[in-house]
């Protein structure tokens, strides 16, 4: 035990020496190195490249060293379209404050602005990224951290587009503060347990704002996704935290604010769901715990297509959706206590702000609609209100069991 610690101490000795003795080589068009390929070559373990105010017209960068490389003033890394522009295959390296653009298309290649490859302890920051195929593509990575950058495409059609921030077999990653748009899917994880997504803004984007599959373990928050394609994609997965999130304007025929589908032992807590087509469409997916959520104007604010059991829906606000909560089952395993619903229409003679009389959120209509989507002209027609009352009071179509028994008289702050 005595000789490992030795060893140990003087492991971390030689690697501190080592830091203390990294050198800095500057990179500019009158420099002495010219290029950031050349500069990589020449450079030794934890030196400090800094590349200077301009444009360097390179691609298939390799940093196979620890390294940091930092722009000043935002050089511009040009690939001319030509394939891959910075790959990394090192431990420990951080590459900050560069302007990447033009990154090549291919049909059988993911070609990225930034690929990292196998490694661990990273940092890719403050990183402007325009012009690009994929942006950020993290693959077999560990213990990274993707902070403050922009990645703004010009994706047109999803067959010749890729993802701004792709994660594919990664673990432990912290994906902070970043701003993606016009790409396919804004956010993409793939088999990546263990990570943070917070403080992203993902809009504008042609699929998906969020997208991840087999992923498990995650924490989303304080993140925005807003007029996407599709909206959120959520499956395969399970133990994921969604907490405080923005799902805003995904309209659209197969749009929606949030897709579940097989997901299980999740906390959905503390989101917003405004002014989609459908707020959350959830399928096959049990144990979730939904609360605290407002439901802002949305088309559907829930709409549960099957195979979803013991799931919570305690204290959230439904406000003003055109419908609540759809079912296409007469079953009911789920839970609905305590939320506010706009369209409640009770009364509260105790006045101990919990409605006297329970509240059933599924209407007759909204089955009817799942079954013949052309009827949704007659939305707002009396004879609606009509079967809606019938339904109500003798449930046939709709789960008997399916109310929340403690109504809210306010709305929840």
């Amino acid at each position: 035990m005595k000789n490992i610690k030795v060893f140990f101490t003087l492991f971390l000795w030689l690697l501190c020496l080592q830091m203390v003795c990294a050198q800095r080589i500057e990179v500019c068009k009158d420099c002495g190195i010219t290029s950031l390929k050349e500069a990589i070559l020449k450079a030794k373990d934890y030196d400090t490249i800094l590349v200077k105010k301009g444009i360097y017209k390179e691609y298939n960068i390799q940093i196979d060293k620890p390294l940091t490389i930092i722009g000043e003033n935002y050089p511009v890394i040009d690939g001319e379209l030509k394939g891959e522009i910075i790959t990394i295959v090192s431990d420990y390296v951080t590459v900050d404050g560069l302007f990447i653009i033009n990154v090549g298309t291919s049909y059988t290649e993911d070609y990225a602005a930034i690929r990292v490859k196998r490694s661990k302890h990273f940092e890719i920051k403050n990183l402007v990224l325009e012009k690009l195929f994929f942006g950020i593509y993290l693959e077999k990575a560990e213990d990274g951290k993707v902070h403050n950058n922009k990645v703004i495409g010009q994706a047109i059609q999803e067959h010749n587009s890729g993802n701004a921030i792709q994660l594919w077999y990664s673990k432990k990653i912290s994906i902070q503060n970043n701003i993606v748009q016009h790409v396919r899917d804004g956010i993409y994880l793939e088999f990546s347990d263990d990570c943070i997504i917070k403080n992203n803004v993902s809009t504008n984007n042609l699929r998906y704002g969020l997208h991840f599959m087999f992923s498990n373990n995650d924490i989303y928050e304080n993140n925005e996704f807003s007029k996407n394609g599709a909206g959120v994609a959520v499956m395969f997965s399970k133990k994921i935290k969604m907490y405080n999130n923005v799902f805003k304007e995904n309209w659209g025929t197969a749009s929606y604010g949030v897709l579940l589908k097989e997901i299980n032992d999740a906390e959905i807590i503390g989101n917003t769901f405004e002014e989609n087509t459908i707020g959350i469409n959830i399928e096959g997916s049990n144990r979730i715990v939904y609360k605290n959520n407002d439901f802002i104007n949305n088309g559907w604010a829930i709409k549960v297509r099957g195979a979803c059991y013991t799931n919570q829906f305690v204290g959230n606000n439904f406000l003003y959706n055109s419908f609540d909560i759809s079912y296409n089952s007469n079953i009911n395993d789920n839970v609905f206590d305590r939320n506010y619903w706009s369209n409640y229409t009770g009364y509260d003679l105790d006045k101990n702000g919990i409605g006297d009389v329970p509240y059933r959120p599924v209407k007759l209509f909204s089955y009817i609609v799942n079954r013949t989507p052309e009827t949704i002209i007659l939305l707002r027609s009396l004879f609606i209100d009509i079967i809606d009352f019938s339904e109500k009071v003798s449930p046939v179509f709709t789960p008997d069991n399916l109310m929340d028994n403690n109504p809210l008289i306010k709305k929840i702050p």
